[in-house]
């Protein structure tokens, strides 16, 4: 139950509070504005669909450690982190000094260079996966994922959560933010509903979705499709959907339920490989899997993804599988990629993370005590959200009960107040980098605390 169906009357406070913030963002964002009008050759005015944040796209100028520069002039403690890429945070000094050594020997081969190495060890030591391959971008290493599980079994059907995303390949864009309530079908056998025009039917039909936390729903999955399920993806800990946490047990008997039946495993860590600890969500949890994806953080903020694993990956060896892409292991990205993995996540960076996130969640948590609000707070590694419910959510259809209305609150009392968050309040989390500070955390807090007050009136 949400806090404005226990109290209607906040939901009017709401509103107003989503009304007079939106016009102060305005009023700080003229020159954005101009741009977005001036960028007619880009189609939609933005370089994304989901940068397209009412009420209107935010163009930045530059960033520098924590923070981030707007065109208008506006300094913001950078929370969005492009959606976990920026761990190291801006102008990193060791990712300044390797990319500015490698673009003076050349940027682009189509051919390996000695980082390639250095980077795929660390990868294997970091995540217990003895064969790795590049790629750009977090799309391309799920897309190599979903065809080796296929590959390998010679079976056509994966299993894909409902409410999880993992790139824009045909196979994952099924039921990624599925709106309407009358198409989701049962809860613990939804309906597999394109998440864009374009999509094969055929490549739509034979990804098969299921809910979180729910072995019986994946083993009556399994049954539906005897002998034709070649794997399944999913994030060890699910982000887009806020955060949602596995239940004690359920990864370790997800892939003995999958193995059981021929079918392999692959965890998506393309969000959580990194920011959440050292080896990603599965080394904090403790988990395994056939494959793992990785991208975002790895690259320092180039571009940059990779896929590991271990029998499965025998297929490229052998050529039985070939995974391609030009700009694979490009010098740049390689050189940026083995600064941030050697010389910016070390064991004190991973500490200073650590204490960041208990001070933001204690002081987050002290504001939701004052007001004896309904909320909680969600933390994985430098990540976290405030759930604006009571109840932990353990699947999507729980996070669909959430009223966006307090999230878009939020990121709007946080943007004027000099905190950048990602614009999809309700669905994308905080991210803290290596750079970030207790007074970045601590503004973030006081922003927090002016919104309990405005919507829930201030303590007695």
């Amino acid at each position: 139950m949400t806090a404005t169906e226990i109290a209607p009357e906040l939901s009017i406070r709401l509103d107003s509070l989503v009304e007079d913030e939106t016009e102060t963002f305005l009023r700080r964002q003229q020159r954005s504005q101009e741009m977005s009008q001036r960028a007619t050759a880009l189609a939609g005015g933005a370089t994304s669909s989901w940068q397209l944040a009412e009420p209107h796209a935010v163009w930045l100028s530059h960033g520098n450690g924590s923070k981030l520069y707007d065109v208008d002039g506006n300094e913001y403690s950078d929370f969005h982190g492009g959606y976990g890429v920026s761990l190291a945070g801006h102008n990193h000094p060791a990712i300044v000094a390797a990319v500015r050594d490698r673009v003076a020997k050349g940027t682009h081969f189509a051919q390996p260079t000695e980082d390639s190495i250095v980077v795929a060890n660390n990868l294997a030591e970091r995540y217990h996966q003895p064969l790795w391959r590049f790629g750009n971008s977090g799309t391309e290493s799920t897309m190599d994922a979903v065809h080796l599980m296929r590959a390998f079994t010679g079976r056509e059907r994966i299993l894909k959560l409902e409410g999880g995303y993992h790139g824009h390949h045909d196979s994952v864009m099924v039921s990624v933010q599925p709106e309407s309530v009358d198409d989701l079908g049962p809860a613990d056998a939804p309906v597999g509903i394109p998440e864009n025009t374009g999509l094969l039917k055929a490549t739509v039909d034979g990804t098969v979705i299921v809910p979180a936390n729910n072995l019986p729903a994946v083993e009556a999955a399994l049954a539906r499709f005897p002998g034709e399920i070649a794997g399944m993806i999913l994030e060890p800990i699910m982000m887009n959907a806020g955060i949602i946490y596995p239940d004690d047990g359920y990864l370790q008997a997800l892939g003995d339920l999958l193995h059981a039946h021929g079918a392999l495993l692959t965890f998506d860590e393309v969000k959580t490989g990194f920011t959440v600890g050292p080896g990603g969500a599965s080394g904090r949890l403790g988990a395994t899997s056939d494959l793992v994806c990785v991208a975002k953080a790895m690259g320092g903020g180039l571009s940059a993804s990779a896929i590991g694993g271990n029998k499965v990956m025998e297929m490229v060896v052998s050529g039985d599988y070939q995974q391609v892409g030009t700009f694979n292991g490009n010098p740049l990205a390689m050189a940026a990629a083995r600064a941030m993995l050697t010389e910016v996540l070390t064991d004190e960076a991973y500490a200073h993370l650590d204490r960041l996130r208990d001070r933001m969640r204690e002081g987050l948590q002290a504001v939701i005590d004052r007001h004896a609000a309904p909320w909680l707070i969600v933390t994985a590694g430098a990540k976290g959200c405030v759930s604006f419910m009571p109840d932990r959510i353990r699947n999507f259809r729980d996070f669909r009960s959430l009223d966006g209305r307090y999230g878009h609150a939020h990121w709007l009392v946080q943007h004027n107040r000099g905190a950048f968050l990602p614009p999809w309040g309700k669905v994308e989390q905080w991210l803290m980098s290596v750079q970030h500070t207790e007074a970045d955390v601590d503004g973030f807090i006081a922003n927090f605390s002016y919104l309990t007050d405005q919507i829930l009136g201030e303590p007695a």
